[in-house]
């Protein structure tokens, strides 16, 4: 091994162990306390260890990745959301946040092994040069991508760029090239239409920095139609979450006073309580709010808040059960550390970590006119992850606890576990809201109709107990 190599990881490891040192303030600088004592010792091991395997492994081993993946391994050994991010992973969520990217427009999932389209999004150089779901992405820019992360990769690149993406269609014999030009797609985070006159449906599909304008957007547009808005149902199903504040905006809309959620995490600078404001536009038509196994984290601070303030009913089945908020700390060479800092509460002091939000009625999904029952009860919940963190700080865990004993297998979208059921449930692949929303398609959803129904009922029995 090389000499000068090796002593330059000692004086690394070295470096950090004495960083650690130097936080923990005046007066401890000559005696060390036992934890300072164990910690040294570990990353002594660690430092052997290191040394052994570039010495004596089979292969020749990259020491930079190595050291990447001891930190990522003790960053996933805290909890299921604490990760070590790289650049790319980074610019992903860098992405997300901010509500546009550089690309083509299409929503892409991997079918059977082949990149599928699941829709082109509207008015993007996908749709307009006539790409359609279920079309098979095979090459991009003449090379077979790798995998879904491969393939965004690829299709996205600097506006007015060209890329050319080779498709395989159903009913056309040969691949079918499309040159497409880049440009800013937009990430739509919210979809809405009037489902009958007085009666609207807003379907959030994540929390985006752009999400609460065009929320409010939509929604005036619904409440300036010509019959007033008499009933609002809110679609959180599916949604994973995304920025904390555009979650409280959302709640805030909707709330005159009170909490909106507390977070509590170990120091006073992680912990915080949001409020209610009284809006200048009164809104007292009532909600109702969709959720499912789907629906985490800044999905569930939204519907806890309404359902703990009493402003809607929520309808559908047990949330994921997301309770910890997660800080991104950069670090250097483009990395950077997504760290859970906090636990929060909905407005009654409950904790829904690794527990989840119940529906006030529970109501399975069911396509009107297919038996296939799409039950979520194959989704893995917070609660199955390896390392989830207690709903409350005082609640001990058994060191020895592992995750239940669930049968796994592999869902080739993420790359993840997912629970196998002894009996399958029908994946919706191409849901009908990942295309413009229809009336007919809002129709054929019955969690949506049973809203609708209450929505209607509540205003007929309103009316009468007027008279």
């Amino acid at each position: 091994m090389d000499r000068k190599k090796y002593c330059h990881i000692r004086l690394w490891i070295t470096v950090i162990i004495a960083a650690g040192f130097l936080t923990i303030g005046t007066g401890f600088s000559r005696d060390l306390s036992a934890s300072n004592e164990e910690t040294y010792r570990g990353l002594k091991i660690f430092s052997d260890v290191l040394q052994i395997i570039e010495n004596d492994y089979v292969d020749p081993v990259d020491t930079k990745e190595l050291v990447q993946k001891a930190i990522q391994g003790m960053i996933r050994g805290l909890d299921p959301h604490s990760a070590l991010l790289p650049p790319e992973a980074l610019e992903d969520l860098e992405i997300d946040s901010e509500g546009e990217f550089p690309g083509i427009g299409i929503h892409i999932t991997l079918q059977n092994d082949l990149v599928t389209v699941i829709s082109p999004i509207e008015g993007t150089p996908a749709f307009k040069a006539g790409i359609k779901a279920k079309d098979k992405i095979i090459k991009i820019g003449g090379v077979t991508p790798k995998d879904l992360r491969d393939a965004v990769s690829k299709m996205r690149g600097p506006k007015g760029t060209s890329v050319v993406v080779t498709i395989l269609r159903e009913g056309v014999p040969d691949p079918i090239d499309f040159t497409l030009v880049r440009d800013i797609i937009p990430v739509e985070s919210i979809k809405s239409m009037s489902i009958r006159p007085g009666y609207g449906y807003i379907w959030i599909t994540n929390f985006t920095g752009n999400t609460t304008e065009d929320f409010l957007k939509a929604l005036e547009k619904l409440e300036s139609s010509t019959v007033p808005l008499k009933g609002l149902i809110l679609d959180l199903r599916d949604n994973g979450g995304g920025l904390l504040n555009q979650a409280i905006k959302i709640s805030d809309i909707f709330l005159e006073e009170g909490k909106i959620l507390s977070i509590e995490g170990r120091h006073k600078k992680n912990s915080r309580v949001f409020k209610a404001h009284p809006d200048k536009v009164k809104r007292t038509y009532p909600i109702i709010v969709l959720i499912n196994g789907g629906t985490a984290s800044a999905s569930e601070i939204v519907a806890g808040a309404l359902q703990d303030q009493k402003r809607a009913l929520l309808i559908g089945t047990t949330s994921f059960g997301k309770g910890s908020v997660q800080s991104v700390e950069p670090l250097r060479d483009g990395y950077a550390l997504k760290l859970t800092i906090a636990r929060y509460y909905t407005p009654s002091g409950r904790s829904i970590q690794a527990k989840g939000i119940e529906p006030d009625i529970v109501l399975r999904h069911k396509m009107i006119g297919d038996e296939t029952n799409y039950d979520d009860g194959g989704m893995l919940k917070e609660k199955d992850l390896k390392n989830h963190i207690d709903a409350n700080p005082d609640e001990k865990k058994d060191k020895k606890e592992t995750a239940p004993d669930i049968k796994k297998e592999k869902d080739p979208a993420t790359n993840k576990d997912k629970k196998e059921l002894g009996k399958k449930t029908k994946m919706r692949e191409f849901d009908y809201r990942l295309g413009p929303l229809t009336i007919e398609g809002l129709q054929s959803d019955n969690q949506v109709m049973h809203a609708l129904e209450i929505l209607l009922s509540y205003e007929i029995f309103k009316d009468k107990l007027k008279n």
